[in-house]
């Protein structure tokens, strides 16, 4: 749209609001810090909830994003109906289509030439707008339902990043108790 500039997506940051996860890069510094009291499981439970709710995230976005994905190709082709219409409304001719009823089910129609158009905009609720209106007005909605896609993706990559991150980590404290445990049998082991 004119006057709107597309910003470029940030790759480091998620647009939901998406917690980074922490990469531990020194496992023994991290597990000394006093809210992990070098206990392993706790640490391990407490990463696993954080991975339980980016799983839950990623199949509301999942939702969000076969939605936008559905929505994007009927916008288009109301778009396109549009401008049909608005190129045919200073002819004499009807213009011949065939409609959509219900699923599977399509009427022949003949519709002369108009200057209006009426769009559903969802809840019920259609309106009657004129083919200017109705062409911006579907622009409009077929640009942010676009960018939206856009962002979905991005939080859909940004969030499976962060999971993977949390299960390397998972993994990471896991080896480090297992050690740490084999070590103090060891030190066990050797006593008299």
């Amino acid at each position: 749209m004119a006057g709107e500039e597309e910003k470029p997506l940030d790759e480091t940051k998620s647009y939901m609001g998406i917690p980074e996860a922490q990469f531990v890069e020194d496992v023994d510094a991290f597990m000394s810090k006093d809210d992990n009291a070098n206990n392993a499981q706790n640490v391990i439970k407490r990463l696993d909830e954080q991975l339980n709710k980016y799983k839950f995230m990623e199949v509301h976005l999942q939702a969000k994003r076969k939605k936008l994905k559905s929505q994007i190709p009927e916008i288009k082709s109301s778009l396109q109906i549009v401008k049909e219409m608005k190129s045919r409304k200073d002819a004499a001719d009807p213009i011949e289509t065939t409609f959509l009823l219900s699923d599977q089910v399509y009427m022949k129609a003949n519709i002369p030439p108009t200057d209006r158009v009426c769009l559903w905009l969802g809840a019920n609720v259609m309106l009657e707008y004129d083919l200017e209106d109705a062409e911006c007005l579907l622009s409009k909605n077929l640009n942010k339902a676009t960018v939206n896609l856009k962002q979905v993706d991005h939080d859909l990559d940004f969030l499976r990043n962060q999971g993977t991150t949390t299960e390397v980590t998972m993994a990471r404290i896991y080896n480090w108790d297992v050690k740490r445990r084999r070590m103090q049998k060891a030190k066990e082991g050797e006593k008299p």
